[in-house]
């Protein structure tokens, strides 16, 4: 599936089909106003999957991408569980898993000195880790998978606009005017093509427009900025490498050349895996310290330093695009301002270090779309959009840490494999002691096994990916007796399955009386609303629930989990990870964040479940 410009889009088969010319076509020459209630800006991971999340409620609106068409770099690849979770509540799961590259092809992260060459040292990566699988089924139905940027933005741009939503590339956002801070928005519109004007009137803008975002500019919203890492140029080249990869399978190779001469600006390479096994992206990361970062390197040395790292000069290399872009350590002090909304990589810029920018992009729109549909839909009070800021800023925070964490934690790699000096022979003399029968040598390659070790911080994070806690109005923990439960010692690596409120469901498969396909009960949450999950005994939180909805117009779903009920524990998993009594319940926000739960049955189940429900829903009707 290519990316999707001009007047194409994907079909379900990958092949491209044409679109609705009213989706792409430019103003009418007499339009002076366009009225939508939503307008997106960009159609990146953050602003499509927002689209279709928004469509899911019924609710569409305008989106508008500077570009010509859908991303043409395979920039983010990564999808994690807690990303695919999102897109399985809206039926993309499918179309994720057709476009991606097998799990089996992202089994390693390997440190070799080429692609071609010898191999230092491997590690097993995202999921793959023989003595974590069981971890790794517990924590989500879904699996890690990669699927390139390029692939992933037509599955959910096609999705918006199969559902309603109207899609203009060649469409800049320039700026907007408000009166209130929840008044209509007009913004102006440049038309790429023509450079003419024109606006349209929303009720809601959402900025999804990248790190440069011109709504974030607009809006004013400080930015906290740590020191950024430098330099990365993204070389994208094609190179059949399938006869090598038979026995090197992974999707990321980190590459060292410490005994050539090279550029300051070429130092090291990782390489990426765009398509198995002929295309990839070379992130080319300079001598640590270099800081000229407006270096312009010919075609010719880019050429040259890639078929160093390649390593097999008769392997014909085309290069497709040469991108540059800094390390940055950036995260927004807050997501919102009225009915403006930004999300994605406006508020939080990072390394892709983890995998987790694509995700949390996608996160964040699943988080934001639910509370907009039912404030639009007077389920709601408009206080509850509060809450997106509230719970997503801490996350942004977190994960803009960690990615740059990330690239840190390699530091001690590098100098265990004696690749930091600049000096030629010195790199050769401290490379070369790893092969030494020495005292020296026995310590290097036992710092290099230890390091090689705690790369497991990016490449296993589980944790990192499923342990996202809210704590915002959106959340009731009043009945809790006790403060929520420290965090693991190591939250990186470890997932915390628990119920406690503000935690995201936790995983387990039930199945019929008479087994039929298992479901996970992350499948019987979402839908577009409310779920309570109960068990024996507690078919008075069921009629609760049926009596909250009819008083307050929320949708609620509810289920018995266990012997005869509604599902089947076939495992006993949910027992084992509900925290609960049998006849007490959990309540699930329509995210699937855990909002709120009882440890057995109450005599005031009613006015309990309407008690919370208007807490979360910010009524005070």
């Amino acid at each position: 599936m290519a990316s999707l410009s001009g007047s194409t889009a994907p079909s379900k088969s990958g092949i491209h089909e044409p679109l609705d010319s009213t989706v792409l076509a430019t103003p009418y020459q007499n339009e002076t106003l366009l009225e939508t209630p939503y307008l997106i800006a960009g159609a990146g991971p953050a602003g499509a999957s927002l689209a279709c999340f928004l469509a899911q409620h019924g609710q569409t609106g305008i989106m508008i991408v500077k570009a010509p068409g859908t991303s043409k770099e395979p920039r983010a690849h990564i999808t994690n569980p807690a990303a695919t979770e999102c897109l399985r509540d809206i039926g993309l799961e499918d179309a994720c898993l057709r476009n991606a590259t097998s799990g089996d092809c992202m089994q390693h992260t390997r440190w070799c000195r080429s692609m071609t060459g010898e191999e230092w040292a491997r590690i097993h990566s995202w999921g793959n880790q023989p003595q974590r699988k069981g971890e790794y089924d517990a924590a989500s139905p879904c699996r890690h998978v990669d699927l390139p940027q390029t692939l992933f933005e037509p599955i959910l741009v096609k999705q918006a606009v199969d559902k309603g939503w109207k899609v203009r590339f060649d469409s800049a956002f320039v700026e907007y005017e408000r009166d209130s801070p929840d008044g209509p928005i007009t913004s102006t519109i440049e038309d790429k093509l023509t450079g003419r004007k024109y606006k349209i009137r929303s009720k809601y803008l959402f900025g999804c427009d990248g790190a440069q975002s011109p709504v974030m500019k607009q809006i004013g919203i400080p930015l906290r900025k740590d020191p950024g890492q430098g330099l990365a140029i993204n070389l994208l080249v094609e190179a059949d490498l399938t006869e090598h990869l038979k026995w090197r399978t992974g999707n990321l190779h980190w590459i060292f050349t410490p005994d050539v001469e090279y550029d300051d600006w070429a130092w090291c390479c990782l390489a990426r895996m765009v398509k198995a096994w002929n295309e990839w992206m070379l992130i080319i990361i300079p001598q640590p310290g270099f800081e000229n970062l407006r270096i312009r390197p010919s075609n010719e040395q880019y050429l040259k330093r890639a078929r160093e790292f390649i390593g097999d000069d008769s392997i014909d290399i085309k290069i497709r695009d040469v991108a540059k872009w800094y390390i940055n350590e950036i995260v927004a002090e807050r997501y919102s301002d009225g009915n403006i909304f930004c999300l994605g990589d406006a508020v939080h810029r990072h390394p892709p270090f983890n995998g987790l920018g694509s995700n949390t992009c996608v996160q964040d729109a699943y988080n934001l779309a639910w509370k907009v549909a039912y404030v639009e839909q007077g389920i709601a009070s408009p206080s509850l959009l509060d809450s997106f800021s509230q719970e997503r800023q801490p996350i942004g925070e977190g994960i803009i840490r960690r990615a740059n964490q990330g690239l840190r934690d390699h530091m001690p790699v590098y100098e265990a494999l004696g690749v930091l000096p600049e000096d030629l022979e010195e790199r050769k003399r401290q490379h070369g002691e790893l092969s030494a029968p020495s005292e020296a040598g026995r310590q290097r390659r036992k710092n290099l096994q230890e390091a090689i070790a705690y790369t497991e911080h990016e490449f296993g994070a589980v944790g990192q990916e499923m342990n996202q806690w809210y704590d915002s109005d959106a959340i009731y923990d009043n009945d809790e007796k006790e403060a929520r439960p420290p965090p693991p010692e190591d939250k990186v690596l470890t997932y915390q399955i628990t119920t406690y409120p503000g935690s995201r469901c936790p995983h387990a498969w039930v199945n019929s009386r008479i087994p039929a396909e298992p479901r996970s009960t992350i499948d019987l949450a979402g839908h577009k609303a409310f779920c309570l999950l109960t068990g024996p005994g507690g078919e008075k939180w069921k009629q609760a629930a049926r009596e909250a909805c009819k008083s307050l117009g929320a949708p609620i779903n509810a289920y018995s989990i266990g012997w005869m009920q509604d599902w089947e524990d076939v495992y006993g998993d949910w027992a084992r990870r509900r925290e609960v009594e049998e006849d007490g319940c959990v309540l699930l926000r329509p995210d699937r964040t855990v909002c709120w739960r009882s440890m057995g049955m109450r005599d005031d189940c009613n006015a309990v479940i309407l008690r919370v429900m208007k807490a979360v829903l910010g009524r005070s009707d």
